[in-house]
């Protein structure tokens, strides 16, 4: 989700990082012929580690990104109905009003967390699978399969598809969303700069992010598809046509969201405004038409002024309306695309329509980048021994076999806790690990003359100066400035902690991890990043005994 404070080091981090980095993976795959396991490996023995950390950070990736894609199938049947569930909250036990949990919530957080979720108070408190959510789980996992079954022929007639049918969603979106009030104040809103978030390396870290995120940069996906690629295929072009309509697709996408969101926040603005006027009619007993939305605040102003004792004794039911805090809220907290969303469809006519059509996209994409991130982790496993003779449909369906049983842990009352902690600490950190080795070790220790050189052999021209500045200086730098950063500041950030939801409050509140998530997030950062130190160690040892047994062999043969 892009905004003021957002866009420009996304920009930035576009050009610096995803655009070269994606050039120089695409090279690398399209040379070697191989996974990320065995290109690296072929580079130099010593770097098959950093294929191994693509591989697990795909593996956590995979692990919990599909319980994204069961919850767009939740959200998707549940589209179909002649009321969507979570436009009103039901009635309690005594139907004598509304669920407490989900009148002091909204109707939309409740469904979520309740409806969706049933989650617990604490990642402490467990209980047992969710049939519905498992069931769309297992959905989500077929398709999965059936999308990968013979390999990446299969994957690649399919991403044709979900590629480019969310365009067309997208579209429609931003013609509805056009028409809607508030929306251009939404997109003003995503446009107007925040300069002091400029200063704040956690919004570079973020763009950074992103940018892996949305161009796959670190997972080994890029080398896997690559590796497919003919060897006189003109990647370079590929690489800046990729990352321009990647990028204008993330822009484009965010208008379209923000032309909801500004429509959204209008709702909710003019809504607290009501509630505002009608309570100060009731309070000091004016006629009805004496305030309107227009002259609330100076209604607010006057009576303050004029009854300051009686105007105190309204306390909290005195509300403070601001446009520009709710369009924050609306670009923040869990379950975004499902809270937020689903909270300002219901407000446009014939909801059902643009909810099946939202969460249709929402699935598309999803499904989409399972098949980048599965791609990632069976064709490096194809370059092992072991599964070289073993078919595309058994190797396939066992890796989600075993997937989907591992992420049924998500579908659980507290699995959304363990999805937040896979989502936060899974991968970011471990894929500013791998594109920093990758870009030291193609520079410093392949070196930059050679890899210039195979780009010559297999497009006909060397890159210009500006890849080869951002290879050897300004690209290693910048990372590894935020990559520094990132350890810091996760060391003085204390004791990890989490949003709760708390059901007697109807809202989520920060609670700190017990010690047994601590360590499994210490399991999550260190397990990526220890790959590449310990198959160097293991490459180191395995030279030297054949080096002494070797030795060994001489001399016996000299004594001989």
């Amino acid at each position: 989700m892009f905004e003021g404070g957002f866009l420009i080091p996304y920009l930035v981090m576009l050009f610096i990082v995803g655009v070269p980095f994606l050039y120089m993976e695409l090279a690398i795959g399209q040379k070697m012929r191989l996974g990320s396991i065995g290109a690296w490996s072929a580079i130099s023995p010593y770097l098959g580690g950093v294929g191994l950390a693509s591989v697990v950070a795909s593996l956590y990736l995979c692990l919990y990104y599909n319980i994204i894609n069961a919850w767009s199938f939740w959200y998707l049947f549940n589209s179909f109905q002649s009321v969507l569930p979570w436009s009103d909250c039901p009635v309690n036990s005594n139907l004598t009003g509304p669920i407490d949990e989900c009148r002091k919530s909204s109707p939309t957080e409740y469904f979520f967390f309740r409806e969706t979720l049933n989650i617990s108070s604490s990642i402490e408190e467990t209980g047992g699978i969710q049939t519905s959510q498992a069931l769309c789980l297992l959905l989500a996992w077929v398709l999965s399969y059936l999308f990968i079954i013979h390999g990446v022929k299969s994957s690649g007639k399919v991403v044709y598809f979900t590629a480019t049918f969310p365009y067309v969603v997208l579209i429609i979106y931003l013609i509805r969303g056009l028409t809607l009030p508030g929306a251009i104040s939404g997109i003003t809103y995503m446009f107007t700069p925040k300069m002091e978030e400029l200063a704040n390396p956690t919004a570079w870290i973020n763009a950074a992010t992103q940018i892996f995120f949305s161009l796959g940069l670190g997972f080994g996906s890029l080398i896997a598809f690559s590796s497919y690629n003919q060897y006189n295929n003109n990647f370079e072009h590929q690489a800046i046509t990729v990352s321009l309509i990647n990028s204008g697709t993330s822009i484009f996408a965010s208008i379209v969201t923000f032309s909801i969101y500004g429509f959204k926040a209008t709702v909710n603005y003019e809504n607290c405004l009501e509630r505002t006027r009608v309570l100060l009619l009731n309070t000091f007993n004016l006629a009805e038409n004496t305030i309107n939305m227009d002259n609330v605040f100076d209604w607010v102003k006057i009576l303050n002024a004029t009854y300051p004792e009686q105007f105190a004794e309204l306390g909290s039911k005195m509300e403070a309306c601001d446009f520009t805090d709710e369009l924050k809220t609306a670009v923040e907290g869990v379950g975004l695309a499902f809270i937020v969303y689903s909270e300002a469809i219901q407000n446009l006519p014939l909801p059902q329509l643009w909810s099946v059509l939202y969460f249709f996209m929402l699935l598309l994409l999803g499904m989409g980048s399972m098949l980048g991130n599965l791609t990632a982790i069976t064709t490096p496993l194809r370059d092992v021994k072991i599964f070289k003779n073993i078919s595309n449909e058994v190797l396939n369906g066992t890796l989600c076999l075993i997937l989907m049983l591992l992420g049924l842990g998500f579908t659980t009352p507290s699995g959304n806790y363990w999805f937040t902690m896979f989502n936060e600490y899974g991968a970011s950190f471990s894929l500013l690990f791998v594109v920093i080795i990758e870009i030291i070790s193609v520079s410093y220790i392949y070196g930059i003359k050679r890899f210039e050189k195979d780009i010559e052999d297999m497009i006909g021209h060397r890159p210009n100066w500006y890849f080869r500045i951002m290879w050897g200086i300004v690209g290693p730098l910048l990372l590894m400035g935020l990559f520094i950063f990132y350890i810091v500041n996760y060391i003085r950030g204390g004791t990890p902690t989490y949003q709760a939801w708390n059901k007697e409050l109807g809202k989520s509140e920060v609670m700190e991890y017990p010690v047994f998530a601590q360590v499994f997030i210490a399991v999550l950062l260190v397990s990526p990043v220890s790959c590449v130190p310990l198959k160097t160690l293991f490459v180191f040892c395995t030279k030297r005994k054949q080096s002494f047994s070797n030795t060994g062999q001489s001399v016996i043969t000299i004594s001989s």
